[in-house]
Order: structure tokens, then C-alpha cells, then sequence
């Protein structure tokens, strides 16, 4: 234990002399005192002097403010939409590649190689290279390169110096279409993984988001949850590595961006060398499968031995992802109802009010091809968790029945609008959202349709949206938390039902 030592006081002996004043001090004390006495003798002065400064700052004109919004160029190389942006700042290139396919779009017994490519692309070597000589070719040649994925996409990006342009796009391009799936990279990955999976039952808010998505969506990608089924090395073989690889990385599934010096030499040649290298799709990828989200609501129970429960509410919804009056309700109803932070209704009564939690939001999600949901969530201590749930739905019951204020709404439109210009922070972003555009089927002049369909956003729209899509009776509420001090309490939302995070459903 370290030992903290109290200090010790030094007692000087007092001063017999008067101690003398330093000239700066009594100057300052001085000015400060004539300051004080003229103040006082002088007031009509003092305020024709502020009428003075009043009137300068009326007179003061600034220029007004103009944002040049970054035009974005579009071309394709055969086939394959590119989108690019110059930022001359620098030497740099920064290439993103987006290729649609992903876990989502497969059946669940490739689920674990689906999940594991994007890590295997970046660390598994190539046909060429050991995984040990790649990290030394991107260590020597000074590049970040990135590889993702989501459900439905894998994304992967190299940053370089214009001058290493095309050795970069080279090992890059190596990568992503001759990985080796080097068998020691493979199974470290898998161990990984495993660990992942054991400790997901110890991250309370990870383990009820993940029940409530098994719980509404079941056997669909975004109910899947990790589990050692899916990482038996059986089902991770080099085979199975390159079967996937092959159905995702093909040129009818790529869009490229390119941001930085696009002055720099044989960027074009290298660019469409890239696209070259990488194959035609032998056949087109599996659809997105539709989810048939749960609608009976109830009450469940994981039973935890917590300081604080996390709650998770959610229903389905059927707002979408479009250029139409319902989704822009959805997204200023959601802000005000709590997913705006402090200003939203939520955890104004939550935290302002009731002193339940120190947060607690809703989400309103809205795909653009199927349903989504609305939820919201937060955590407390064990005996106040019945009476947030009971003020959550209440605060949802409210929306539907009287619109929010004028105020609220507007507060909330003219966050959305003024946070525009951020839309537009680095040319990368601007290129990524062109490309995320694309995929989904959006205009390119979405965010523009975007800010118009927000600001056109009333009262009486928000309360529409919320009478046809928020129904707090029909809420599936999951609580993750201690079960004795908490099933009695959530019987009055209904018949509680223990869940089991292992078991099979």
C-alpha cells in the first residue's frame, strides 16, 4: 500500500519591519483604486463611454458566410463505378474499395468464414507473401490499410504517399485477390473469436442487445449471434476461406473511391491495372433475406447478479429508408423522443426528473429494403428498474396522443441542419457517403433531399408517424439483471420469461 505522507507546515518567524510594497503591485493597487473612484464620481461617463461600444458593435460588418460544397467526379472503369474527390493538401492517396456481400447474404454454416474474411484478407498472407512479409511490405512502404465488414458489405481502404501510388495499389491489390488463409492466421483468428464468445455473457449491455435481436429477429443474419458451432474447425477450412472470397470479391460487386492527390502520377493507369486484377463474378450474389420480426410482446428475464440492470423495449416498425414526408417524422420523432440527448423527452424524465439513470435513448432504425425497429434503453439499480420501464412507455404513450411542441421540434430540425456542414468534414467521408449512396439505391443528391425533407418537418407530421408506428403496449421489453429482486416488480408489464443466453431458440 503506498504510504501518503501529510505535509509539513514550516513556521517562519513574523516580521517586526513593515515588508515593502514592489512598485508594480502599488501601481496596479493604485490604478485600481483611482478606477473605482472614478466609476463612482462618474457615471454619466462611464455610460456614454458603453453607448460608444454599443453603437460600434451595431456598426460592425461582417461578410457572410458561404460554404463551397466539395463537387464529387463519377466515372467507371469497365463496369465499375468510381467516385473521386481531390484534396491537394498533401501527397497522399487514400483508394476505398466497397464490395457488396457479407455474412448477411449467406446461410448460417459459413457464417464464421463470412465474419472471419475481412481479418483473414488483412493478416492470412498471400499466395505470394507470408503474412510476416506483407506487414513488412506495408511497414516499409509507410501504408495504412484497412479491411471491414457488415452484414451485407466488406470494405477495405490503402492510404499512401502519392510517390509509392503504385506499389501501394499493388501489395493492396495482392491482398484482396490471392490471400493464402495462412492456417496459423486462421486459427488465431478462431481463438480470438472463441474468447469473444465465452466473454460475451460478461458485457451486460452487449448480451441484451444481442438477446433482444435473437429475440425479435431469430434465425435471420441480424438475430445470428457467434457461437463455437460456427467456429469448429470444420467450418473454417481454406476451401470454404476461398469459396466465400470468390462469391464477394468480383468486379460486378465493387465500387471504388479515390481521395488526395489525384494530380499524381499514373493514377489512372493504376486504378484501372486494380479493377482488372480483379475477376467477373461467376454469378450474382444471393438476395438479402427479408426478416420476419417477432410482433407478440411480453417480458424476459436474463438473470444477472448486477449493481444495474440494462433494459432494451423494441417493436417493429415499417418506416423506410425513401425520400417521403413519414421518414424525415421518424427521425426528428426519434431525436425528440430520446434520441437527441439532453433535449429529448426520455431522459428528461429519466435522469432530469426521476433520477433513474444517468442515460437512456431510443433508437428508430429504418433499412431501406425491409421492417426495422424502434426500441429504447437504459441502465438503473434493480429496484427502480420497473418504474423507468414505467416511465419510458409512458413518455412514448404521450407522443402519441398530444404532438410534441413547436419548440421541441424546431430545436430538433435546426440540430439537423446545422450540423449539415459537418456532412462534409474530409474528402473521404464525402467520397464513402457517395459510394454507401449507391449501394442502397439512394440519389446522389440524397443529403440534399435530406436537409430539405427535415426542415418541412411540423408538430402534427411527428404526432402522425408516432400514432401509426409507436405502440408502447405492444413493446417486447428485456431486462438483463438480478432475477430475484426483479421478476416480482416486472410482472405488472406481464408473465415474465427467464431467457437462457446459451440455449438454443
Amino acid at each position: 500500500m503506498r504510504r501518503v505522507r501529510a505535509p509539513i507546515r514550516v513556521t517562519r518567524p513574523r516580521r517586526t519591519t513593515p515588508r515593502r510594497v514592489a512598485p508594480t503591485r502599488l501601481r496596479a493597487a493604485t490604478s485600481l483604486v483611482a478606477a473605482c473612484i472614478l466609476s463612482t464620481l462618474a457615471p454619466s461617463a462611464a455610460a456614454g463611454q458603453n453607448d460608444v461600444l454599443r453603437e460600434t458593435v451595431r456598426e460592425l460588418v461582417a461578410r457572410p458566410i458561404t460554404f463551397d460544397r466539395p463537387s464529387v467526379e463519377r466515372w467507371d472503369i469497365d463496369g465499375v463505378p468510381v467516385f473521386a474527390l481531390e484534396d491537394p493538401t498533401l501527397p497522399l492517396v487514400t483508394i476505398h474499395a466497397y464490395l457488396r456481400g457479407g455474412y448477411g447474404r449467406f446461410g448460417r454454416e459459413v457464417y464464421g468464414v463470412a465474419s472471419g474474411l475481412p481479418a483473414l484478407l488483412r493478416y492470412g498472407g498471400t499466395t505470394e507473401r507470408t503474412p510476416r512479409e506483407v506487414d513488412e511490405e506495408l511497414e516499409g512502404l509507410a501504408l495504412q490499410v484497412s479491411f471491414g465488414s457488415a452484414g451485407g458489405s466488406i470494405t477495405t481502404s490503402v492510404n499512401t504517399l502519392s510517390a509509392n501510388l503504385e506499389a501501394a495499389v499493388d501489395v493492396w491489390g495482392e491482398m484482396l485477390t490471392r490471400p493464402a488463409f495462412d492456417s496459423v492466421e486462421v486459427a488465431a483468428w478462431r481463438n480470438r473469436q472463441m474468447e469473444s464468445v465465452l466473454r460475451r455473457v460478461d458485457d451486460p449491455a452487449r448480451l441484451a442487445f444481442s438477446e433482444m435481436n435473437r429475440l425479435l429477429f431469430g434465425d435471420h443474419p441480424v438475430g445470428w449471434e457467434m457461437d463455437a458451432s460456427d467456429l469448429a474447425p470444420a467450418r473454417l477450412t481454406r476451401a470454404r476461406f476461398e469459396g466465400v472470397h470468390r462469391r464477394i470479391v468480383c468486379r460486378d460487386n465493387l465500387t471504388l473511391g479515390v481521395t488526395g492527390d489525384l494530380g499524381a502520377a499514373g493514377l489512372e493507369s493504376t486504378l484501372n491495372a486494380f479493377v482488372r486484377r480483379i475477376p467477373p463474378c461467376a454469378r450474382p450474389l444471393p438476395g438479402a433475406p427479408a426478416p420476419d420480426i417477432r410482433r407478440a410482446p411480453g417480458v424476459y428475464l436474463v438473470d444477472r447478479d448486477l449493481a444495474q440492470s440494462v433494459i432494451v423495449m423494441a417493436h417493429a416498425t415499417n418506416v423506410r429508408l425513401a425520400d417521403s414526408p413519414r421518414y424525415y417524422a421518424a427521425m426528428i420523432g426519434n431525436s425528440v423522443l430520446g434520441g437527441g440527448g439532453f433535449s429529448s423527452r426520455i431522459l428528461g424524465r429519466v435522469r432530469t426528473e426521476e433520477g433513474f439513470a444517468y442515460s437512456a435513448t431510443s433508437i428508430w432504425t429504418t433499412p431501406a429494403s425491409h421492417e426495422g425497429i424502434i426500441a429504447a434503453t437504459t441502465r438503473t439499480r434493480p429496484e427502480r428498474t420497473a418504474d423507468a420501464i414505467e416511465v419510458i412507455l409512458e413518455t412514448m404513450e404521450e407522443l402519441t396522443t398530444e404532438p410534441p411542441t413547436m419548440d421541441e421540434v424546431q430545436r430538433t430540425v435546426d440540430s439537423f441542419v446545422n450540423g449539415f456542414v459537418f456532412s462534409f468534414d474530409s474528402p473521404s467521408q464525402v467520397v464513402a457517403r457517395q459510394m454507401f449512396y449507391l449501394a442502397q439505391g439512394l440519389p446522389a443528391d440524397w443529403l440534399d433531399s435530406y436537409w430539405r425533407g427535415v426542415q418541412r418537418v411540423g408538430p402534427d407530421d411527428v404526432l402522425g408517424v408516432f400514432r401509426e408506428e409507436l405502440h408502447p403496449d405492444r413493446m417486447s421489453i428485456l431486462v438483463v439483471g438480478d432475477a430475484e429482486a426483479l421478476e416480482g416488480p416486472l410482472s405488472r408489464f406481464g408473465p415474465v420469461t427467464r431467457l437462457d443466453p446459451g440455449a438454443p431458440r
